[in-house]
């Protein structure tokens, strides 16, 4: 026994022995129990010691709770709060939901000229951008356009209005890190969203050291102000460049050293007001498309009064790809764009108005039929990226149970990260038999690092897992080692 329990550790915690010289023909223990003694050897290491683990581990199949550690305490879920969106998203709104946006006037078209606005009304699309189209970020856009030219406009003698009013005014979720408001992960979101609410900028060296870098920008709007304190270095010396935008403004200053023989830098910077952001580029597109614009492009908030209409004929649309493709957007890479909008989405469908608020109206209800108390369930955006939501394991493999019940596992299922496939777990447990077996969701911020999802034993019993890790100060990798090891002996697990 005191061999085996060493070899466990070994095997477990620093990869000193073989899974083979774990499993012992003849060992005394049953196998469950000696899994037990496997996995808590691995969660004791000593190097986590100032951490805490959280962990539940539950067969699908008879509901025996394989192992468990702090699973009802609370803890940051990180990245793994896309799983609360994206289940209940699906259960209440169904893997056919798609969003609609409307463009449409209240004016009247004679001899080509459009006399009154346009106006864009939104559905908190998230999708309208190049993800989709190959690259073609303004394709949704140009479509417009030649409705509008199809229509016979050639002008339009009024203002591009962005009505966003499906959502509150909130733009950023509570306990967000103000230094994040650059980052393309804590993009504003709101009614109307175009390019995920961000601006694509490449920098390359310029003709010779000392010179200023090059920057562009897509897509190519004036909607930006660009500060270039770019300088081209020699080759090989150091290669750092900083995206700073000003808080309330649209102005990034791009700052650093880049050396003439490195490739050129990709970076999305979130901008400031998204609805004006949108109206601004379509304005831009239209009148790149033949389509003069008199007006200016307008959020509703700041738009003249009488420039708001009292009724509209629709003159083009777009409608999103379905819900069930859209959830993939969001756990396989981790998006959290993609889920804050989808998270008030759920509230907007069901009380007019998509808020923090009215979407937890939403999913309350379903999580209390999981079985989840939901006043210890704190539930605070749709991301993970606030550290104030707090989830324990329990509630986390109940979501995963809840949707394996439901009628929309597949969607979700086929949602998640696959072990050593693909999305953000495309580069782990390659090689063993984890690999194209694990379905699971990653979660990280500061000192958090998650794990949940499914995997299916070596007999063809499927488990829920969730493993959440918070307050650590060693290197993330090692975490990411604990978790990886028990998807891999969960993976070879038998009960023959």
């Amino acid at each position: 026994m005191k061999k085996l329990l060493l070899c466990t550790i070994a095997a477990l915690v620093i990869g000193g022995c073989s899974q083979t010289e774990v499993m012992k023909p003849g060992a005394s223990m049953a196998h469950g129990d000696r899994l037990r003694t496997e996995l808590a050897a691995a969660f004791d290491d000593p190097k986590f010691s100032n951490a805490q683990w959280g962990v539940v581990i539950r067969s699908l199949k008879n509901d025996e709770v394989l192992y468990a550690r702090n699973e009802i305490k609370s803890f940051m879920p990180a990245s793994n709060m896309k799983l609360f969106t994206t289940s209940t998203a699906l259960t209440s709104l169904t893997p056919s939901f798609r969003y609609t946006t409307v463009v449409s006037t209240n004016g009247t078209v004679r001899n080509g000229v459009l006399s009154g606005d346009v106006m864009v009304k939104g559905s908190g699309d998230p999708t309208i951008s190049g993800r989709y189209n190959n690259g073609h970020i303004t394709e949704t856009f140009e479509s417009w356009a030649d409705s509008l030219a199809g229509a016979g406009i050639r002008e339009i003698e009024g203002n591009i209005i962005g009505d966003n009013r499906c959502f509150d005014e909130a733009y950023y979720g509570d306990g967000w890190d103000a230094l994040y408001e650059t980052d393309y992960y804590a993009a504003q979101f709101g009614g109307i969203a175009f390019n995920d609410n961000c601006v694509d900028m490449t920098v390359e060296a310029g003709s010779a050291p000392g010179a200023p870098g090059v920057i562009r920008w897509l897509p190519e709007t004036k909607y930006i102000d660009v500060v270039n304190r770019t300088t081209t270095t020699p080759a090989d010396s150091d290669y750092a460049i900083t995206f700073t935008r000003a808080r309330g403004t649209n102005r990034v200053t791009v700052t650093g050293a880049f050396p003439v023989n490195k490739p050129a830098w990709h970076e999305s910077i979130a901008i400031d007001n998204p609805t004006a952001y949108a109206m601004t580029v379509l304005k831009e597109t239209f009148e790149r498309k033949g389509i003069k614009v008199d007006g200016a492009a307008y959020d509703i908030a700041a738009a003249p009064a009488s420039a708001v209409p009292a009724h509209a004929v629709q003159l083009a649309s777009f409608t999103s790809i379905p819900l069930a493709d859209i959830v993939k957007t969001i756990n396989k890479p981790s998006q959290n764009f993609y889920a804050e909008q989808l998270f008030r989405t759920m509230g907007m469908t069901r009380y007019g108005v998509g808020s923090e608020r009215t979407s937890r109206m939403v999913t309350r209800p379903i999580f209390a039929s999981w079985g989840i108390d939901t006043t210890r369930l704190m539930e605070i955006d749709g991301s993970g990226l606030s550290r104030l939501n707090l989830v324990s394991p329990n509630d986390v493999a109940a979501v995963l149970t809840g949707m394996y019940r439901g009628k929309y596992f597949q969607p979700f299922y086929e949602s998640l990260p696959i072990a050593g496939v693909d999305g953000s777990l495309k580069n782990r447990m390659k090689g063993t038999k984890a690999e194209n077996n694990v379905h699971a969701k990653t979660g990280f911020v500061g000192y958090v690092r998650a794990l949940s999802g499914y995997v299916t034993s070596a007999d063809g019993e499927m488990f829920v897992f969730s493993m959440i890790c918070n307050h650590y100060t060693v290197p993330t990798r090692l975490a990411e080692k604990i978790q990886n090891d028990v998807c891999v002996r969960l993976s070879e697990f038998t009960r023959k």
